[in-house]
C-alpha cells in the first residue's frame, strides 16, 4: 500500500541547491544527482590513488573499470578533501540529452559559486540555441572559476549522443587553469581520447590501478568482519584479481562461516566472482532477499516508493540494509533517496529474472503509477516502458511531449516518439502519431510529418478518431498543404474542439490567422494573430508566440504603419533571443523582419547580419510549413533588393519559384512572389558609388532623403545633429549635380543606390 502523498518526498526541485544570495534556478534538476555519495565509515582509504589524482596537471581524467572496482568511491574520497571545488553529476539516461546535462552541470557549479542570471536563463531555453548562446555562456562562467574546478561525471559511459559528447568536449576547452573534467564509468565515452593522450592532456586510471593490494584487501575484509590471515587474503586477492566488489562479497560470506576451518574457508573463496555473489545472496534471510530482489527494478529508492512497489509496507528496510552492508548508496545527506551499487543491482536483477520473472512487469507498473501520482511523469514513463505498458507510456507521452519539446529537450521527445514509430504501434496509438507529426513538421521534415499524420487519420476506432480530430485538424492547418480554404476550415474545426488549456490551441489560432492572410483579409488576420500571441504566451508555446508577433509586424508594414511594424519586429526578435529560440526555424520570420527594420533605419551591416541569420535557419529549406518558408524567403529577397545585392536576391527568387511549384496553394503570397520577380528583373545595375563620389556617411543618408522625415528627424534616426544631415545632403546634391532633395533621390535610384517613394521608406528608411 502506498504512503500518503504528504510523506512522499520529491526528487525534483529548484531550491535545494540554492544558497543565500544565489539566483534561483529557472529550471528543475534532480538535486540528489548533484552530490557525491556519502562515504561510510570503514571504507578503505585509497590515499595513494587520490594523491596521484591530485598531483596530475591534466585537464581531463578518466577512471574506467567494470562495475565493482570502486570508481565512484575513489573520486568521492578525492571530493571529500575539497568539497568546495567539486561539481558532481551522477549521470543517468536523461543526461544523454545535452540540455539536461548542461542544466545539471550549471546547477552543480551554481551551488559552489553563484552563476550570472543570464547563464542560467540561457540554459532554461530550448536546445537549438544551446551552441550559440547557452554553451558559450556556461563555458565563460567555468573559465572564470577561481582556484580550479573539478567537474565529475560519474557513470559517464551513459553518455552516447553526439550532442552530449560534443557539449562535454566544448566545456573542457573552457575550464579555467587548474580545473579538471573527471569521467568515471564502465567504459570511456566516445571522445577523442587518443588526441588528448597524445597532447598530454589526459590522466587515466584503469582497473589495474583500482585493484586492491593485499594490504588494502585485508583492511576491507576486516572492516566487513572477516578475519582472514594475510596469506589467505593474498590468495583471495589473486583469485579475485583485486576486484574490490568480489573481495567484499567474499568477506560477507566468510563472516558468516567463521566456524569452518581456515583451510576450508580459503578453499571456498577459490570460486569465481559469480559464485561469491550468489553465495552472499543465498545466506540472506528470505524477507531481506525478496526486498532486495524486487526493488532492483528501481533506479533510485525511497521508503514510500519501495512500499508502493512492494505493496507490503516494507519501505523502512532501506535503513536496515544501509546499516548492514555497503551496497546501498545514499544519494542525499538526509538519507531519503538511495540507489544500489551498480554491480549489486545487476546481480539482483538477474536474480529477479531467474526466480520471479512474472513480477518484473507488475513491479515496474506500480513504480510508474507511484511516480505519476507524485508528478514525476518522466520517471513514470521509464517504468511504463520497462513494463511494456504501452498504453500507459503513450498516455504519458501525449501529456508531456509538447511541454518538454517547448522546453528545448528536443532529442528527448524525439526518442520517445521513435519508440512508437512502427506501423502497428502508430495505428494502435494515433494520439502519439499526431504529436509526432506536429514535431516533425516543426522540425522541417514534411515527409515524416505527413506519414505519421496519415497513420493517425487511419485510426480504426471511430471514437478515438473522433476525439483526435481537433489535433489532426490543427496539424493539417499548420502544414497548410491542401489549399487556403481547407487550411481555414481545418483551423476552425480544431478550435471548436480544443479545450482552453490544450497545447495545440496556439498553433490552431496561428494557422487560422495565416489562412486569412493568404486570402488578403489582413485586418481579420491581425486580430487572430493577436489572440495566437496571447495564447502562446499563456500556455508556454513561445515559438508560436514569436511567429504570431512576426506576422503582425508584416501586416503593419503592409498597411504602412511603419512604427508598429518596427516595434513588433523588435518585440518578436527580442522574444526569440530572450527565450533562446533564435536558432529555431520558427524564428526565421522574426529575424528577417528585423532585417527590414534595420534597413528602414539605414543600418546596412546590421541588416545583412539579420538576413544572413534568417537564411541559415532554413539550411535545407524544409517545406513542412510552406507558408512560413515562403514568407521568410520573400522578406529576405526584399531585404537584398534594398541592399541592391542582385546575386542573393536572384538566388532566393529561384528558391521561391521551386517552392511555388511544390506548394502552389499559397494565396496572395504567389502574387507577392510575382511582384518580386518583376522587381528583380527591373533592378538597375548597381552604379559605382566611387564614380558618384559619395562617402559612407552620405550613402547611409541617401535612403532617408526619400522619406517624409525632416532633417532633424533623420538626425535623430542616425544619431547625428540636424546640421550634420544638412551638410551631408548638400554634399550629395553637389556630387549628383542636382539642386533638390527629389532630384537627388531620382539620381540615386538611377544609380541603384536608393529606392523611390514609399518603397524606400519600407525597405531602407
Amino acid at each position: 500500500m502506498s504512503a500518503a502523498p504528504a510523506r512522499q518526498p520529491k526528487r525534483t526541485t529548484t531550491r535545494t541547491l540554492r544558497r543565500p544570495g544565489h539566483v534561483a534556478l529557472p529550471f528543475d534538476v534532480v538535486a540528489s544527482k548533484l552530490h557525491a555519495p556519502v562515504l561510510r565509515s570503514g571504507t578503505v582509504a585509497r590515499t595513494g590513488l587520490v594523491n596521484r589524482l591530485r598531483a596530475s596537471h591534466a585537464p581531463v581524467m578518466t577512471v574506467t573499470a567494470p562495475a565493482g572496482y570502486g570508481k565512484t568511491t575513489l573520486v568521492a574520497q578525492w571530493t571529500a578533501r575539497h568539497p568546495d571545488r567539486f561539481a558532481w553529476i551522477s549521470v543517468d539516461e536523461r543526461d544523454d540529452d545535452a540540455v539536461v546535462l548542461l542544466r545539471e552541470l550549471a546547477a552543480a557549479v551554481h551551488a559552489l559559486a553563484p552563476l550570472e542570471r543570464s547563464v542560467l536563463e540561457a540554459l532554461a531555453a530550448p536546445s537549438p540555441s544551446m551552441w550559440a548562446s547557452a554553451l558559450p555562456r556556461l563555458g565563460a562562467a567555468l573559465s572564470e572559476f577561481e582556484g580550479g574546478l573539478v567537474v565529475v561525471l560519474d557513470d559517464a559511459h551513459r553518455l552516447r549522443s553526439r550532442e552530449s559528447l560534443q557539449a562535454v568536449m566544448t566545456l573542457t576547452d573552457h575550464l579555467s587553469p587548474g580545473s579538471v573534467l573527471v569521467l568515471a564509468g564502465r567504459a570511456t565515452p566516445d571522445l577523442p581520447i587518443a588526441e588528448l593522450r597524445a597532447a598530454g592532456r589526459l590522466f587515466e586510471v584503469g582497473a589495474e590501478d583500482l585493484a586492491l593490494t593485499p594490504r588494502e584487501a585485508k583492511l576491507l575484509l576486516g572492516g566487513a568482519g572477516a578475519n582472514l590471515t594475510l596469506a589467505e587474503t593474498t590468495e583471495l586477492v589473486s583469485q579475485c584479481e583485486g576486484w574490490p566488489a568480489a573481495l567484499y562479497l567474499a568477506a560477507l560470506a566468510a563472516r558468516e562461516d567463521e566456524q569452518r576451518p581456515p583451510r576450508k574457508r580459503a578453499r571456498r573463496h577459490r570460486y569465481a566472482a559469480d559464485y561469491l555473489r550468489k553465495e552472499y545472496l543465498s545466506r540472506l534471510q528470505p524477507e531481506a532477499l525478496r526486498f532486495l530482489r524486487r526493488t532492483s527494478v528501481l533506479d533510485v529508492m525511497c521508503d514510500a516508493l519501495c512500499s508502493a512497489v512492494l505493496q507490503d509496507g516494507s519501505g523502512t528496510e532501506l535503513a536496515t540494509i544501509e546499516r548492514s552492508n555497503l551496497f546501498l548508496i545514499p544519494l542525499d545527506r538526509e538519507r531519503v533517496w538511495y540507489r544500489y551499487h551498480h554491480l549489486f543491482r545487476d546481480l539482483l536483477r538477474r536474480e529477479l529474472a531467474d526466480k520471479e520473472p512474472e513480477l518484473m512487469t507488475p513491479l515496474h507498473r506500480r513504480a510508474a503509477v507511484w511516480y505519476e501520482r507524485n508528478g514525476d511523469l518522466e520517471s513514470a514513463l521509464g517504468h511504463a516502458r520497462a513494463a511494456n505498458d504501452l498504453d500507459h507510456a503513450a498516455r504519458i507521452v501525449t501529456t508531456i511531449a509538447l511541454p518538454v519539446y517547448y522546453s528545448g529537450r528536443v532529442g528527448t521527445v524525439e526518442r520517445w516518439i521513435a519508440d512508437f514509430d512502427e506501423p502497428e504501434l502508430l495505428a494502435r496509438y494515433p494520439d502519439v502519431a499526431v504529436h509526432g507529426s506536429l514535431i516533425h513538421a516543426l522540425r522541417g521534415r514534411p515527409d515524416e510529418a505527413e506519414r505519421l499524420l496519415e497513420s493517425a487519420e487511419a485510426a480504426p476506432d471511430r471514437r478515438v478518431a473522433a476525439a483526435l480530430q481537433p489535433w489532426i485538424a490543427t496539424v493539417r492547418a499548420t502544414m497548410g498543404t491542401r489549399g487556403v480554404y481547407q487550411m481555414i476550415a481545418d483551423a476552425e474545426r480544431a478550435l471548436a474542439g480544443l479545450p482552453r488549456e490544450s497545447q495545440f490551441r496556439p498553433s490552431a489560432l496561428l494557422a487560422l490567422g495565416m489562412g486569412y492572410v493568404l486570402l488578403g483579409q489582413n485586418e481579420r488576420a491581425d486580430a487572430i494573430f493577436a489572440s495566437a500571441a496571447s495564447e502562446g504566451g499563456r500556455l508556454g508555446a513561445t515559438a508560436t508566440q514569436i511567429v504570431a508577433i512576426s506576422e503582425r509586424s508584416l501586416l503593419a508594414s503592409a498597411r504602412e504603419d511603419h512604427s508598429a511594424a518596427g516595434t513588433l519586429a523588435v518585440e518578436a526578435r527580442e522574444l526569440a533571443e530572450e527565450s533562446h529560440l533564435d536558432r529555431y526555424t520558427t524564428s526565421s520570420l522574426a529575424i528577417a523582419a528585423s532585417g527590414r527594420e534595420s534597413l528602414r533605419h539605414g543600418r546596412w551591416e546590421e541588416a545583412r547580419v539579420h538576413l544572413a541569420k534568417a537564411r541559415r535557419l532554413w539550411p535545407a529549406r524544409a517545406h513542412s510549413l510552406p507558408w512560413l518558408t515562403l514568407q521568410t524567403l520573400i522578406e529576405e529577397t526584399r531585404g537584398y533588393l534594398a541592399l541592391r545585392d542582385t546575386e542573393k536576391a536572384t538566388s532566393l527568387l529561384n528558391e521561391i519559384r521551386a517552392l511555388l511549384r511544390e506548394r502552389p496553394y499559397v494565396g496572395v503570397l504567389a502574387d507577392e512572389a510575382r511582384c518580386l520577380e518583376r522587381e528583380v528583373e527591373n533592378m538597375p545595375h548597381r552604379g559605382d558609388a566611387a564614380d558618384a563620389g559619395l562617402t559612407a556617411a552620405e550613402l547611409r543618408l541617401l535612403p532617408y532623403l526619400a522619406t517624409h522625415l525632416s532633417f532633424r528627424e533623420i538626425g535623430d534616426e542616425l544619431f547625428v545633429s540636424r546640421n550634420t544631415v544638412k551638410t551631408q545632403a548638400i554634399s550629395i546634391y553637389r556630387k549628383f549635380g542636382v539642386s533638390s532633395r527629389s532630384e537627388a533621390i531620382e539620381r540615386g535610384v538611377a544609380l541603384g543606390l536608393a529606392m523611390s517613394g514609399s518603397d524606400a521608406f519600407i525597405h531602407a528608411g
